[in-house]
């Protein structure tokens, strides 16, 4: 561009911008439109700023809240976790306390102690080579060697071995077990015998003319002086003849001894005959 057109050109923005000073100056016009689009461009960030801190605001709140929800919600599942606790317990001790009753429904022997004991082991012993169960009785409260274990069902077993605060129970199951028993429609006595555990009991010395049949509920006769006298023990399961003068008997015990919780001990009265309780007898066979 030449040095005449840039004169010519600065005279005449001169010029203009005289022009519209003089023309502002009378008529305020350029004050006002200035004035107006800083305030409406103020007026823009202002609004943005405004709507970034309320929104910021809404988020912390939201999250204020949330937070209060959450805690709301740990105390609601910890008061919940509470009282599922405290349902169980309480049904727990409703179904001990109606295995209780039934305890104590039991007919108690004329002259025989009846003492409760709570289970608190199973199968005690080296390798667990007998069927037992540890009960939270000794023999200073009634649970001398020797003595009577039975449940709302029947028979169990009898005390094994004892300590002071503690006893072993020698299961019906056991091989070393032998309880003298009597049917109760027939009459027909025998020795009942445990064969292991999971494998049925045997009646021994059953002559093949006798009148037992399957399904007859064997009682203990008392004549070995070990149990009282007709506490339910175990039903006839089958009955067989065989090379043998006596019949081949196999029976059930009644009682099943994995969910006792609760036994009853059968303490023998003053004076009475208590065979020695120590001796495990071995199995024989016939």
């Amino acid at each position: 561009m030449s040095t005449r057109r840039i004169i010519i050109s600065v005279v005449l923005a001169l010029l203009a911008f005289l022009g519209m000073y003089t023309w502002n100056q009378r008529t305020g016009q350029w004050d006002w439109l200035a004035a107006n689009s800083g305030l409406e461009i103020a007026g823009g960030v202002l609004r943005a700023v405004h709507g970034v801190g309320d929104t910021i605001s809404s988020i912390w709140n939201r999250y204020i809240a949330l937070i209060d929800v959450q805690e709301e919600n740990d105390q609601l599942r910890r008061e919940v976790a509470s009282l599922s606790q405290a349902l169980v317990a309480s049904r727990e001790d409703q179904a001990e306390l109606e295995r209780l009753r039934r305890l104590l429904r039991l007919d108690v022997p004329e002259d025989w102690n009846v003492a409760a004991a709570r289970v608190l082991a199973s199968r005690i012993g080296p390798n667990a080579s007998l069927e037992t169960l540890l009960l939270a009785r000794g023999y200073l409260d009634g649970a001398a060697p020797g003595t009577a274990v039975a449940s709302q069902d029947g028979l169990v077993g009898r005390v094994y071995k004892a300590g002071p605060g503690t006893s072993m129970v020698l299961l019906l199951s056991d091989v070393g077990s032998r309880v003298a028993v009597v049917a109760a429609q027939s009459r027909v006595q025998g020795i009942l015998a445990g064969m292991g555990a999971g494998n049925p009991m045997e009646m021994f010395f059953v002559k093949q003319n006798a009148p037992l049949e399957e399904g007859e509920l064997l009682l203990t006769s008392g004549l070995d002086a070990a149990y009282p006298k007709g506490i339910p023990v175990a039903r006839v399961l089958s009955v067989k003849t065989g090379p043998s003068p006596t019949l081949e008997i196999a029976a059930e015990p009644l009682v099943q001894f994995t969910t006792l919780e609760e036994v009853l001990l059968y303490e023998r009265p003053v004076g009475f005959f208590m065979p020695d309780a120590g001796d495990v007898y071995v199995h024989s066979s016939r």
